[in-house]
């Protein structure tokens, strides 16, 4: 099986999480049968309620408990005690399944177990057609190797000059720490008129192809203030059109 990996990346407000459960909401949809794989990597987690999920359990908790003697059962290895977590962390639906990476680890080494975290990812991985990554503006799981390399790198920003050169700071990071992938774009979010043509000239200097724009969708504040499931947004919310039509630019 060869798994296509789509990862998300941008400062927090941009829209990036709304874009990746309409990417898995999209893959659902238009790639029935398929085996998709959701993985939130943001320290700020919540692509579980933008999917309408709740999740007990987070990877960084599980390597928290390795630094507590106390927490690995008798006559159980290290190793066996985190891939027996790790397979527990997995929430899984009939349509995807999700693993959430929590919080920033805590002082001291986590070699060991990050080792085991990064072989562990590469194999589940290869068991899906998809894997979706929502990432945090700094890349830190895949700057450091833990996720696998990714196909399509979509960035997103507001529709503001600040947003548009935070988007380039990205594509920076990828080049600085060689992180592998294959390919890499732009898609402003929240966007509401002809902004495209006034902020061209930093759309060029951040050195990143434009793919499209999300509009202001008064749905997904709606959906925000009461709670719900992002992935559930009507089939005509301005938010999925749009996003279909981007999607299918990608040729997932």
């Amino acid at each position: 099986m060869i798994t296509k990996r789509i990862a998300v990346a941008g400062k927090g407000g941009t829209g990036k999480t709304t874009l990746s459960a309409l990417l898995i909401r999209y893959l659902m949809e238009e790639r029935p049968g398929k085996s998709i794989l959701a993985v939130d990597a943001d320290a700020n987690a919540n692509l579980n309620e933008a999917l309408g999920l709740e999740v007990n359990e987070t990877i960084s908790a599980i390597l928290e408990d390795t630094k507590n003697p106390k927490a690995v059962p008798t006559g159980m290895t290290k190793s066996v005690f985190v891939e027996y977590r790790l397979s527990q962390a997995m929430v899984e639906e009939d349509a995807f399944d999700l693993l959430v990476m929590g919080n920033p680890e805590g002082p001291g080494c986590y070699c060991y177990p990050n080792d085991l975290l990064k072989r562990y990812l590469e194999q589940v991985s290869k068991n899906y057609d998809y894997l979706v990554t929502d990432n945090e503006a700094g890349l830190e799981h895949l700057s450091r190797r833990l996720l696998p390399m990714v196909d399509w790198l979509i960035v997103t920003s507001d529709a503001t000059a600040r947003g548009i050169r935070s988007a380039g700071r990205v594509k920076e990071i990828v080049q600085k720490v060689n992180i592998g992938v294959a390919r890499m774009g732009l898609v402003i979010g929240r966007s509401r008129s002809n902004e495209g043509e006034v902020l061209k000239e930093e759309i060029e200097k951040s050195g990143l192809t434009l793919l499209g724009f999300m509009p202001d969708d008064p749905l997904i504040s709606d959906y925000d203030l009461k709670g719900k499931a992002l992935i559930d947004l009507p089939a005509d919310s301005p938010a999925v059109k749009a996003s279909r039509e981007l999607f299918e630019i990608l040729s997932l």
